[in-house]
């Protein structure tokens, strides 16, 4: 019978004869994940090895995947504001799975904070932009195709509104405050998929960071869940403007996650304690959580998915009450 595709990729995982003594060792920097494994302790040893060193094929086979489904892709990045923010933990991650980074950061006064964060990254360079300004992201784009030729993924994680429209009532949000929160926290992913598309030139995945706030009300949200709203919106058009380009376009809805910006909200605390209680999982989101499924948009696997809304709130928007 002939091999079917992708046996060849696949035999560098077969089983060899071992020793029961070098299996155990190999176990030691997979304790934690070992322990989950059932024991089996009347199927013989023979079979106790057999589970075992299937498992343990297993997890050497999903490491080496993770860690190589970005290589040869350049990614962009914009929000990294400090090592606390999600799209500091996106280039983290992004960079383990192999791919180049460029990151943006928004002025001069930030440069030397930027340049320090990505010392940690090899592979990787910044960039000046601020996204408010279409002067300075046509001559980010200027740059990337000057410095990479092209590029894979755009990571679109900005968002801002002045503090004071995130205190009071949402009837009282004022007309400057309105519109900077949808310029700055929607009108820019729009300007940046844009200036992207010719530089997607092999097709490409373009991600933005939403709230459950898009479509429930959650005082003190204000604005920012109207900007939000506009957000999810504007990547289903672009999904289907940039579908024709190979291009996909999705939103990431994280659970609240206590960063730096998203202290600036009142009652963070509270939401964050009601979001533990309510949602399914009975916890909070971890940072680390939201990464990984913007390293799984930005991967081959997801070729089939665009304009949509991916939950990751431990299950709080599944809930009615």
């Amino acid at each position: 019978m002939a091999d079917l595709p992708g046996s060849e990729q696949r035999s560098e995982y077969s089983p060899k004869p071992r020793s029961r003594e070098s299996i155990i060792a190999s176990w030691k920097g997979r304790k934690s994940a070992i322990q989950a494994v059932p024991e089996y302790p009347h199927s013989g040893a023979q079979d106790f090895l057999s589970a075992r060193l299937v498992f343990s094929i297993f997890v050497g086979a999903e490491e080496k995947y993770m860690s190589n489904v970005l290589e040869g892709r350049t990614a962009v990045v914009f929000g990294v504001a400090n090592k606390r923010s999600i799209a500091w933990a996106i280039a983290q991650q992004m960079q383990h799975a192999g791919a180049q980074l460029a990151i943006t950061y928004q002025n001069e006064r930030l440069k030397q904070e930027a340049d320090d964060l990505i010392a940690a990254l090899p592979n990787s360079q910044a960039f000046q932009c601020d996204v408010s300004r279409d002067d300075e992201i046509a001559r980010l784009f200027e740059q990337l195709k000057e410095r990479y030729g092209k590029i894979d993924t755009l990571v679109h994680s900005v968002a801002f509104a002045p503090a004071e429209e995130l205190k009071g009532e949402f009837a009282e949000t004022s007309r400057e405050g309105f519109r900077i929160a949808l310029d700055v926290s929607v009108y820019s992913l729009v300007a940046v998929a844009r200036a992207a598309r010719p530089l997607m030139t092999d097709g490409g995945s373009i991600m933005t960071m939403t709230y459950y706030g898009a479509e429930k009300v959650v005082p003190k949200y204000n604005v920012m869940g109207v900007a939000k709203a506009a957000l999810e919106a504007s990547v289903r058009y672009l999904a289907y403007d940039l579908g024709k380009n190979n291009i996909r376009v999705n939103a990431i809805s994280a659970g609240p996650i206590k960063t730096l910006a998203a202290r600036g909200i009142s009652g963070l605390g509270e939401m964050l304690k009601e979001h533990a209680e309510r949602a399914p999982l009975k916890r909070n989101v971890d940072v680390n959580e939201v990464a990984s499924i913007a390293v799984f948009l930005a991967s081959g696997a997801a070729n089939g998915i665009t304009g949509e809304t991916i939950y990751v709130d431990c299950g709080y928007n599944i809930m009615g009450f």
